[in-house]
């Protein structure tokens, strides 16, 4: 099946820029992009043609870091922090992680999909069409491989395309208090081989209220073992050189690193590890610790941007918001934030081959938007100016 989208502005994200084409054209075939620049070039149309008015289309968005699966509410919880209530008390009281862990301990994968589904349907609705969601509230073998099958259900639930990482390290359960080494023997020794052919990367907590840089190590070489890439929260809340061991270990990306230095960012180069920024994250905990974007300029450290759709530190389902307050918070350019949601964002996901930016070869993954310039994307707050969301050709 053959269409074409024609009378369109074009930012492919192709090459350093936004690869804008004003006139052009886009052409797909069975799904793939087999033409994509001016509209005086393309093809003669042989299937359906869509006149876009002029509007401008961008490669389909890619929200590459969100633990979009999990089960319970922690809205009671936050509002006794605006109380004057700490996040330790609120933790020694049972909640916090805890509670959502509780929660999707307790909740069945059809339970899992339905409560995932209205977010998931929110990032749609701004242009998503590759997604990644983590595992990380289980904390069993079981639990955590029941996230990951209500993820992969999601993707045929929806037109969307969803990668699934295993986060068993992403925090210690109660009943290993005191053990956390035997906690990551379970996370090396069952769940990663157990997630095989369910997980598409594993993922783990390096902070000083999570993982050591040796216990992390355990996970990385096991993820190694069994074939799977890896990627790593670091550096967020302290300085512990996540990021350059993520680097050593050839990680797709290394999220957050608020406390990145010049030596993480030199790995991180070297390895060609994205870093992905998280800035609903740093908003809704009041952070003021900057991660260092100048270092990861000065290296060409690629930048990518996420929602961090999660129920504890940044509950928000709008990835357009992300680009402004990657934009306003980190002072990232136009062209870097549209970057860091499209051709980035899928380096970090390792599949920079098949989608992220329009061109020949690649999956017919479009965002066509109602605005007059792309910076209105990053630009603007609470406004989508989406005007057709269209999946491997398809238009939803």
């Amino acid at each position: 099946m053959e269409r074409t989208w024609t009378n369109a502005r074009l930012a492919t994200m192709a090459g350093d820029g936004l690869g804008v084409v004003e006139d052009g054209a886009v052409v797909s075939r069975d799904g793939r992009i087999s033409y994509a620049g001016p509209r005086t070039d393309a093809p003669p149309a042989t299937g359906d043609v869509t006149d876009c008015g002029g509007r401008w289309i961008t490669p389909g968005l890619i929200d590459c870091h969100t633990h979009l699966v999990h089960a319970g509410d922690r809205a009671g919880e936050w509002a006794k922090r605006l109380e004057g209530v700490s996040y330790e008390e609120i933790a020694r009281a049972g909640g916090g992680i805890l509670s959502t862990m509780r929660a999707t301990r307790g909740a069945s994968e059809a339970e899992l999909v339905a409560t995932a589904l209205p977010r998931l349907d929110a990032l749609l609705a701004e242009g998503v069409t590759t997604i990644e969601i983590k595992s990380g509230y289980g904390l069993t073998v079981a639990d955590e491989l029941k996230m990951l099958r209500a993820a992969r259900v999601l993707g045929r639930e929806r037109q969307v395309h969803v990668a699934t990482t295993l986060l068993g390290a992403h925090a210690l359960p109660p009943e290993y208090a005191g053990r956390a080494d035997d906690y990551v023997a379970l996370v090396a020794d069952a769940m990663i081989p157990a997630a095989r052919g369910l997980a598409d990367a594993v993922d783990a907590f390096c902070e000083g209220i999570g993982f050591t840089p040796d216990q992390t190590g355990r996970v990385l070489t096991a993820a190694r073992e069994a074939g799977l890439p890896v990627k790593l929260h670091a550096e967020q809340l302290s300085a512990l050189h996540g990021a350059s061991l993520a680097a050593s270990y050839g990680a797709l990306s290394a999220d957050h690193l608020e406390y990145a230095d010049e030596d993480d960012a030199r790995a991180m180069a070297a390895a060609g590890t994205v870093a992905v920024l998280l800035p609903g994250a740093f908003y809704f905990m009041r952070e003021t610790k900057l991660p260092p974007v100048d270092l990861f300029r000065a290296h060409n450290v690629p930048i990518a941007i996420a929602t961090d759709c999660n129920p504890g530190t940044s509950p928000t389902t709008s990835l357009l918001l992300m680009l402004n307050m990657a934009a306003t918070l980190f002072r990232l350019t136009v062209t870097e934030a549209l970057r860091g949601v499209t051709v980035n964002a899928a380096r970090a996901l390792g599949l920079a081959d098949a989608i992220g930016t329009i061109e020949p070869g690649k999956a017919c993954d479009l965002a066509i938007w109602d605005i007059p310039d792309p910076a209105d994307l990053v630009y603007r707050i609470g406004f989508n100016p989406l005007h057709l969301r269209v999946k491997d050709g398809e238009c939803c």
